[in-house]
């Protein structure tokens, strides 16, 4: 099972990025997906999730209305949406898979991260 997280880049406060996860060694319709980021100096939290079936998704309050979270199970992808990005959204983003749920930080498999920097 790998996830492969890519899409980061430095972006200007108000502007918007897209994060990718390619999914392999399992179908993706069998996991439930999210992401996660960490700050410097600050505990990883969970961002966004998206359920097995794709029908039920939960944004952390920081990020609703601004970020989007949906996958192909088709391409086993999945993204994150993110507009009107603000300098508190700089942090390694990780994607992360999990045969039941999408749990606070203990998921079955981890990518590797790709970085967000907004600047203000």
């Amino acid at each position: 099972v790998q996830l492969q997280a890519s899409g980061g880049g430095l972006v200007q406060s108000g502007g918007s990025l897209r994060l990718s996860c390619a999914l392999s060694g399992f179908r993706l319709d069998d996991y439930a997906v999210g992401w996660y980021r960490q700050a410097p100096e600050k505990e990883r939290e969970k961002v966004s999730c998206i359920s097995r079936s794709g029908g039920s998704t939960w944004y952390a309050d920081s990020v609703k209305g601004r970020f989007t979270i949906s996958k192909d199970n088709a391409k086993k992808m999945l993204y994150l949406q993110m507009n009107s990005l603000k300098p508190e959204d700089t942090a390694v983003y990780y994607c992360a898979a999990d045969d039941f749920q999408c749990w606070e930080n203990n998921m079955d498999y981890w990518g590797q991260g790709t970085q967000v920097t907004v600047s203000s």
